[in-house]
């Protein structure tokens, strides 16, 4: 049996990932990150982007928005305001969502409203972008 360590995904909706796996890859403040069990502990701020957990030598995709990674020996937490698995991203809907945050930044909106605006837009094109790198591998896998 490998090594492995708990990945835990937390958004303020739900934990939207907790399983052991063998590794994670994400996106910090500082660059792009592989996590192994026995990683030395450390503290850092999650880019918006991908996380890709292998477990059983598969590999598990993700967009994740903006948050906070806690890595020990033997877990790595994550807290971010959106998560979700690559197979379950609608790309309609997320194409959707962008237009309609592309239209409301050009309103004329409140400090608080555009922040609110500018972050969906970040999710939005987080998700599209996973989606659509997964499908592009996908399909080079297959020919």
């Amino acid at each position: 049996m490998a090594v492995t360590l708990k990945l835990e995904i937390i958004t303020p909706a739900a934990k939207v990932f907790s399983d052991d796996v063998e590794m994670v890859t994400l996106t910090g403040i500082d660059g792009e990150m592989g996590i192994y069990p026995t990683h030395m502990p450390l503290m850092t701020q999650l880019v918006a982007g991908e996380i890709t957990a292998r477990k059983d030598g598969q590999n598990i995709f993700l967009a994740v928005g903006d948050g906070f990674v806690q890595v020990t020996g033997e877990r790595v937490a994550i807290l971010t305001d959106m998560a979700v698995r690559a197979e379950n991203i609608d790309e309609a809907k997320a194409e959707e969502a962008r237009q309609h945050a592309v239209a409301r930044l050009a309103e004329k909106l409140s400090e608080e409203e555009s922040a609110t605006v500018q972050a969906s837009l970040a999710h939005a094109t987080v998700q599209l972008k996973v989606k659509r790198l997964r499908q592009k591998q996908d399909s080079l896998v297959k020919m």
